[in-house]
């Protein structure tokens, strides 16, 4: 499939070395994407979802699909040798590479109990024909061993190109295999779906199994107070909305991922040093975060509108 684009105590000390491990654009992003993932299973076959409800241990991968000069098949299988958690994916002939990631995968599904394997190629656009020839081949010696690999292409516009230019080329067998179907992201575009990525905040815990949402771990006492982002979501969009209006953008208003988790970022942090049972990020705060959410300045450098489903 292609898809186009705390504990309380010391916590002033573990909120420090949180964020210096993860920085806060990266750590909050972790939301957004969670929703994306939703989203990509919710368009899956009816057959596999209802696998997936059924099967909760289904065995996914995430691969980074890195810029490269040049396109060899060592780098390639190393790149997914380290996705599926090899611990040392350069070690070894190219074939023997080969032979090591279906044996980590295979090793992976026993473990799960489940034949079913999800793999998502972030960037995917990166990849050339040869590419997705080796990444056929893994489709095909997986399948021998009855394992089914579900492959989903996360990337840019171009490849939707590059699927057409396959399929011009008579290539039928790399596009049954891995581009069957398209999925377009689109961004946020009313105050419902803003609402909804805001719960995720509300939400989900970090780290994973505490009680510590994101909301929770910069707003304590506001939180136990009952506060909660969700509440703020029609404020949210309206800021988003006269911004939008103020620079005279062209076409409906669809919020960017990125602008979006950049405003919670700086409404989150803002906050964090107003916190106090009763309070709340006023209107004013949360224009101020679209502001400097690079949401504006983004669009007028694309120079575009953005893409609509």
């Amino acid at each position: 499939m292609i898809v186009a684009r705390h504990p309380h105590a010391r916590v002033n000390q573990r909120r420090a070395s949180i964020n210096k491990r993860l920085p806060a654009s990266i750590n909050i992003g972790i939301i957004v994407s969670a929703a994306i993932l939703n989203l990509i299973v919710a368009r899956l076959s009816s057959g596999l979802s209802r696998h997936t409800r059924e099967y909760p241990k289904v065995t996914s991968y995430h691969a980074r699909c890195e810029h490269k000069p040049r396109h060899a098949e060592g780098p390639f299988f190393s790149n997914l040798l380290e996705a599926v958690g090899d611990h040392d994916p350069n070690a070894g002939t190219n074939r023997a590479k080969r032979m090591r990631l279906s044996l980590r995968i295979r090793e992976a599904a026993a473990r799960a109990g489940s034949g079913t394997v999800l793999l998502f190629c972030d960037e995917a656009q990166r990849y050339n024909e040869n590419e997705y020839e080796w990444l056929r081949d893994v489709h095909d010696a997986l399948d021998r061993q009855q394992i089914k690999l579900f492959t989903f292409l996360v990337g840019q516009q171009e490849l939707l190109a590059q699927k057409s230019a396959l399929q011009i080329a008579g290539k039928t067998q790399i596009v049954a295999r891995v581009m069957v179907e398209e999925l377009a992201f689109h961004g946020i575009r009313n105050a419902e779906d803003v609402a909804t990525c805001l719960n995720g905040y509300d939400q989900t815990a970090y780290p994973e199994g505490t009680q510590w949402s994101f909301t929770r771990y910069y707003l304590p006492q506001s939180f136990e107070a009952g506060y909660r982002l969700v509440s703020d979501a029609a404020v949210m969009w309206d800021a988003f909305e006269v911004a939008h209006h103020k620079a005279t953008l062209p076409g409906r208003l669809e919020i960017p991922m990125e602008s979006f988790a950049r405003a919670v970022e700086i409404v989150l942090k803002d906050s964090e040093l107003r916190d106090a049972p009763g309070y709340c990020p006023d209107a004013s705060l949360w224009a101020h975060a679209v502001r400097h959410s690079g949401y504006v300045q983004s669009r007028h450098a694309t120079g575009r509108v953005l893409v609509h489903a």
